[in-house]
């Protein structure tokens, strides 16, 4: 049995005062220091990085890790656009099925304020198809596409989707790590400036800086010494058309619906047993489909579903989303948001997560996308 033994964040923002190798140091040794373990009791390290390439001309990351940690071990750089995290840790599990008594570490980590605004879109874009790149479409414009269609098929409101964004910023609030910890109204969201008809502002998460970490391990000697620990039950990843406009349906994610459905498959899950999930709310439109493609609502309810509140901390239901406060108000660095959701799923099932933390958590899922949904990962975690 493969299982997560630990886990690492530093904060999420605007952190000027810290390169890319300070965050990445940060993360491991933090993630170290949480497991009680030495860095030599580690077998191999998956990093999960977008953008340093693009942006800081920063490659061979694996090389300046080992020169950072000062060991010889095997390091892989993974990315996946904003599934990069997740696609690291799964690639970390392959690692471990294939052999037996390792302990890993994966990794993610960005560094996105330290340039403007343009550069930043330029790079994020390039997650994109050269088509929709050449047709001036950013991220924003390609989720507002998806937005527009789906609020007008199911008759749902710009005010239906401002919702996500005032539950995620409540849960932002409880997160110490979170790059935003101010509760915000739904008219403020309402209020917020148009980025791409009909998202706002307030509609969109943000650029941010940051690094996560988690331990994984089939060493059952590691495992039995750890405190707290959780098994990995699935993780599965799925691939699309990078191309908006060569997907059959604006209204779904098909890589996420093929990722969960293996995952509940291979984990041996009901939906109905998931205590808590972390989605990729990277444009609040994002959230709602998650919910329906993942299966935790049937599609084209979330849009009326969403402002039930239902998935708030807090409510009464047995399914919480985003308790992080997800990448809306916990910020995206986006090498290591999807660390960061399977962190969150592990800080709660082992009953850490603080003034956050959901009762008699025992299921949880993570969730990560990259692009417009051209690769998805669903990772499934239980206790």
């Amino acid at each position: 049995m493969i299982s997560v033994i630990g886990y690492y964040t530093t904060q999420f923002g605007e952190l000027w005062e810290k390169s890319l190798s300070d965050l990445i140091e940060e993360a491991i040794n933090g993630v170290l220091k949480n497991t009680g373990l030495d860095k030599r009791e580690i077998d191999a390290i998956f990093f999960s990085n977008m953008l340093a390439g693009v942006l800081e001309n920063n490659l061979h990351t694996p090389s300046k890790i080992a020169e950072i940690l000062g060991v010889n071990i095997p390091i892989f750089r993974v990315e996946a656009a904003c599934a990069s995290g997740g696609v690291a840790f799964h690639l970390a599990k392959i690692y471990l099925e294939s052999k037996s008594s390792k302990t890993v570490v994966v990794v993610g980590a960005e560094k996105m304020t330290d340039y403007s605004p343009e550069e930043t879109t330029s790079a994020l874009a390039s997650a994109a198809s050269g088509e929709e790149q050449e047709a001036g479409l950013t991220f924003p414009g390609l989720y507002a596409m998806m937005a527009n269609y789906y609020l007008q098929k199911y008759l749902c409101t710009e005010e239906d989707l401002a919702y996500v964004s005032y539950k995620n910023h409540y849960h932002g609030s409880l997160n110490d790590k979170a790059h935003f910890r101010k509760i915000i109204s739904v008219e403020k969201v309402l209020n917020s400036p148009y980025v791409a008809y009909p998202l706002k502002v307030l509609d969109c998460c943000s650029t941010s800086d940051g690094a996560s970490a988690v331990i994984l391990t089939n060493n059952n000697t590691i495992t039995k010494k750890s405190k707290r620990f959780v098994n990995l039950l699935a993780s599965e990843v799925a691939t699309d058309t990078i191309s908006l406009k060569e997907r059959k349906r604006l209204d779904e994610v098909l890589t996420t619906k093929i990722a969960s459905d293996k995952a509940f498959v291979a984990g041996k899950v009901n939906r109905k047993k998931i205590n808590v999930a972390e989605l990729h709310d990277c444009f609040s439109i994002a959230e709602v489909i998650a919910m329906e493609d993942l299966g935790f609502w049937k599609k084209g309810e979330g849009g009326k579903l969403i402002k039930e509140l239902s998935t708030m901390h807090g409510s009464n239901s047995e399914l919480i989303i985003n308790t992080s406060g997800g990448l809306k108000a916990s910020g995206h660095p986006v090498g290591a948001t999807g660390i960061k959701q399977i962190g969150e799923i592990y800080l709660q099932l082992t009953g850490q997560a603080s003034n956050r933390q959901v009762k008699n958590a025992k299921y949880g899922l993570a969730h990560n996308v990259g692009g417009s949904g051209g690769t998805a990962v669903v990772t499934i975690l239980g206790c």
